[in-house]
């Protein structure tokens, strides 16, 4: 499969409206997660709070149910089996790939954990994978109205300051353990000498995955990776980041743009931090907003490590064909999250850091109109912009 882009089409939109609108009249009552936790077996059950749902899928039961409703009706289509025989219900099997998602444990130790055989949490776990590229891709979308991108951009710049952003743009490695041997796998080897996959993102202020690109190996670098990405197509033709623009003074205003950090180039639609270490007060001033700003994508990507740790340490010879759908399905299982104001989110630890084996890149390639903008904010932000 191809790279993974955060735009497509959606079909039967109001059938996936309907599911959602209908998941609060399917909710599950206590007696599925007594039955189940009973279950709880190995390693799994030694934890102390293995009885307490939300210690184990990190999830509260109404996004859980939620997320059930979205894809009962796929995972309808075939009958799997505890090893006792018992056939696992719709919410069985959500709970089987929702854990092996989030705990990024291997098949055998799922299959350990809640009496199936292996084979069973693999074929479970990627049919969910398939529903929810179905049934939950209305989740990741680019804004589509002016009021919705206006949210955006007051909510960003009340971070600190920057006007008229639209989102804040990063790239992180989903590391894979693949055989050095094996000469088709040196395309996979990055600049840190792993074998990785990079997944790029834009991100909205409440950490909300607008728009991603993966699929391609870790040996691209940041740039080269953008300028590949569906993303990067539609802001050059005018297909985004082409909205209202923001009027600083009397004949000077402001287009929409994402910011990125020193990997990407600076762009009429991208903006990223002055480098050197003599700027000026001005300059630094702007780097220090701008490092405010962009830190939600980091925030982000942490964030997305941190919870479905399937795509957080070192995949063991992952079918690349399916990884990249694995990571499009956690990003929007991150998403669900955020709409549906998890409160179990709040409990997880907040940090920046994403790709902790990994010097910054850095990217030479400077657009004139790109540059003419980042001055003019530097020029506003500092109180010197002519009025």
């Amino acid at each position: 499969m191809g790279p993974i882009r955060g735009q497509r089409k959606r079909k039967r939109a109001d059938k996936k409206e309907a599911a959602a609108a209908g998941s609060s009249s399917q909710e599950q009552t206590s007696d599925w997660w007594d039955g189940f936790s009973r279950r709880i077996a190995g390693p799994l059950s030694m934890s102390k709070e293995s009885k307490k749902f939300e210690s184990v899928f990190k999830i509260s039961r109404k996004t859980f149910n939620y997320i059930c409703s979205l894809v009962r009706e796929d995972l309808m289509v075939k009958n799997f089996a505890f090893n006792d025989g018992k056939t696992l219900s719709i919410d069985d099997q959500v709970a089987v790939a929702l854990r092996r998602l989030s705990s990024g444990e291997s098949l055998l130790n799922i299959g350990v954990s809640f009496g199936m055989n292996h084979s069973t949490v693999s074929q479970v776990t990627w049919r969910f994978v398939e529903a929810m590229e179905e049934r939950g891709f209305h989740h990741l979308r680019w804004p589509n109205s002016e009021e919705e991108m206006g949210s955006i951009k007051s909510k960003f710049e009340k971070i600190r300051g920057l006007p008229n952003c639209c989102g804040a743009i990063d790239t992180t490695h989903i590391m894979m353990c693949l055989p050095s041997l094996d000469p088709a796998n040196k395309v996979w080897r990055d600049h840190a000498k792993n074998h990785s996959m990079v997944l790029q993102a834009v991100v909205d202020p409440e950490m909300r995955f607008r728009d991603i690109v993966t699929g391609w190996p870790g040996s691209m670098d940041d740039f080269l990776l953008l300028r590949n990405s569906g993303f990067f197509k539609l802001c050059e033709k005018g297909g985004r980041l082409n909205g209202n623009k923001m009027v600083l003074s009397e004949g000077s205003e402001v287009r929409e743009y994402v910011a990125g950090d020193e990997a990407f180039p600076i762009l009429p639609w991208l903006l990223t931090p002055y480098q050197g270490s003599q700027l000026s007060e001005s300059k630094s001033e702007f780097n220090r907003r701008h490092s405010a700003t962009r830190i939600v994508a980091q925030r982000a990507l942490a964030r997305l490590k941190e919870m479905w740790k399937i795509v957080q340490g070192e995949m063991w010879r992952p079918d690349k064909h399916r990884l990249p759908r694995i990571i499009l399905v956690c990003c929007l299982l991150h998403n669900i999250i955020i709409d549906m104001e998890d409160e179990e989110r709040d409990e997880m630890p907040l940090s920046h850091i994403h790709d902790t084996s990994y010097k910054q890149q850095f990217c030479n390639f400077a657009d004139k109109d790109g540059c003419v903008l980042r001055d003019k904010l530097c020029q506003y932000l500092s109180g010197r912009l002519p009025p």
